[in-house]
């Protein structure tokens, strides 16, 4: 309570959180006001059994805070960005022109955050497009099941798709705000506040349908999960670091020791969000293909039945595989481009550092990628096991209440990540807040 009371008295960053919040809250209502043309009262009596019966929305709808199933101004909520995301940084790697952009420094990453935005635009409007097409084919929630009022015509169709998308733009915005002007990342805060809206609910659910014994049981896995997340995600590498004695204008700087943190879990929750992300891409295209088309035979090829098979069913091996697969695959992918240990050596080296052992410039460059992918294979395994447990569980026969159920590895995952993060950066503030030195 100390450090909640020195955070609000220092008023730069009061104004920080309650702008950060005051954003949060703005999210949550405009995830409760229906697009326009949607019959909302049908939805509500159908929204219990959504996620089970379209389980391939049932991502987007956990990251939404439950948007999508009601196909509110945010249904397509921010899936886009991180799509955009995913694909721009990979394209640092393909295009020479990107590579180039990423080492001008500020300029360079304000150009790409430009592609960024427009690509999301794009996304934005083809996903909006799909979903407002299975809905008017009454194929987004079920079989035959209406959610759109009777009265909508292709103009109601148009104002549905653009506003789901300035929707997805809004929210694109409300992140980037929250992380200029607010505290922690904007991205991660707008989906940690969509699971947790869903947290008192499912709790709830699972209390009535199970009683108590299974729902003590649940709070107890699921503390000891948190425990276990936090104490990975504390857990860093102390890389012993040396300066020598070296002169700055007239005065002469003795030698120090400190240490260099490399985190057990350097990419933080961005793998699983991006192979979350990226699992839902095919089904989506395929099912809007297939909402357009009349032919019969399309429902029954080669992919369907193999590839939109596999990744709508949480339970079977494959998915478990692929899953883990991205995951580790968008460990080694998002650290290799975040962090550069040959950019570390040569400022350790300009600063007169060294490693005790180690020669500087590349031999310290060899020796920090070395232990960094020593500690991305436990940090990415550990990353996929947290994700792919509920999955397993359902594999086993567990009934765990749906492949995206809150108190899951993910949601948790996520969650727990995101929190200690916003704590560090709020200490880190506090701190500096109080620093006064030496002069007054």
């Amino acid at each position: 309570m100390s450090a909640i009371v020195s955070a609000f008295k220092n008023a730069d960053l009061r104004k920080k959180i309650l702008f950060t919040f005051a954003l949060i809250v703005l999210y949550r209502i405009g995830a409760q006001i229906p697009t326009p043309g949607v019959d909302y009262q049908l939805i509500n009596q159908r929204v219990q059994n959504l996620t089970e019966q379209s389980p391939v929305y049932g991502l987007i709808n956990m990251f939404s805070g439950g948007a999508l199933l009601q196909l509110s101004i945010f249904a397509v909520g921010i899936m886009p960005y991180i799509t955009a995301m995913i694909i721009v940084q990979l394209l640092t790697v393909v295009i020479p022109r990107f590579e180039q952009l990423k080492k001008e420094g500020q300029t360079g990453q304000a150009k790409m955050t430009e592609y960024t935005r427009y690509l999301t635009v794009g996304l934005a409007l083809l996903q909006s497009s799909g979903i407002v097409a299975l809905a008017d084919r009454q194929q987004l929630l079920g079989q035959g099941v209406p959610v759109l009022k009777p009265d909508v015509g292709i103009f109601g169709l148009i104002v549905m798709v653009l506003t789901m998308t300035a929707g997805a733009v809004l929210l694109m915005w409300f992140g980037e705000l929250m992380t200029d002007r607010g505290i922690g990342n904007g991205m991660s805060l707008l989906i940690f506040a969509g699971i947790a809206t869903r947290l008192p609910a499912q709790g709830a659910s699972i209390l009535q349908n199970s009683g108590g014994v299974v729902f003590a049981a649940v709070m107890a896995g699921v503390l000891i999960l948190v425990v276990g997340v936090v104490f990975i995600e504390q857990g860093q590498r102390r890389v012993p670091v040396q300066y020598a004695k070296r002169m700055i204008g007239r005065r002469q700087y003795g030698e120090t020791s400190t240490y260099l943190p490399l985190k057990v879990n350097q990419a933080g929750v961005i793998p699983v969000i991006f192979a979350s992300s990226l699992l839902t891409v095919p089904i989506l295209i395929t099912q809007i293909i297939q909402s357009g088309s009349s032919d019969p035979s399309t429902q029954n090829n080669w992919w369907n039945r193999n590839v939109v098979t596999t990744l709508t069913d949480p339970s079977a091996w494959q998915y478990i595989l692929i899953y883990l697969g991205l995951i580790i695959f968008f460990s080694f992918f998002y650290v290799s481009v975040q962090y550069d240990p040959y950019d570390q050596a040569d400022n350790m080296k300009k600063y007169g550092g060294f490693i005790p052992g180690i020669r500087p410039g590349r031999p310290t460059a060899e020796y920090l990628g070395y232990v960094m992918n020593r500690l991305l294979i436990v940090g990415a395994i550990y990353l996929g096991a947290i994700a792919v447990l509920p999955n397993i569980l359902i594999n086993m026969g567990v009934q765990t209440g749906g492949q995206n159920l809150p108190f899951g590895g993910t949601a948790i995952l996520i969650l727990v990540s995101v929190a200690l993060t916003t704590v560090k950066q709020v200490e880190s503030q506090v701190m500096q807040a109080n620093y006064e030195g030496f002069l007054k």
